[in-house]
């Protein structure tokens, strides 16, 4: 899980995730990243998303990145 949020953190434009989930931990929402091998669709969940719909590969596999991070 450890790369998926690398991934996540580089996309959003972060360079640490903890600043990252810090800056949206009590918006409604938070940038998320499905957990599937190859696949690295990124949308903004809400932050104790745990398997949220990926539209790229069509399963229930996004998590938000409080949960990759272990925050929630």
């Amino acid at each position: 899980m450890s790369h998926k949020l690398d991934l996540l953190t580089s996309a959003w434009g972060y360079d640490d995730a903890e600043c990252m989930v810090e800056d949206y931990l009590f918006d409604g929402v938070m940038p998320a990243i499905c957990i599937n091998t190859g696949c690295e669709y990124t949308s903004e969940m809400e932050p104790d998303q745990q398997r949220g719909y990926c539209e790229c590969c069509g399963t229930n596999s996004v998590k938000s990145a409080a949960i990759l991070l272990g925050v929630i």
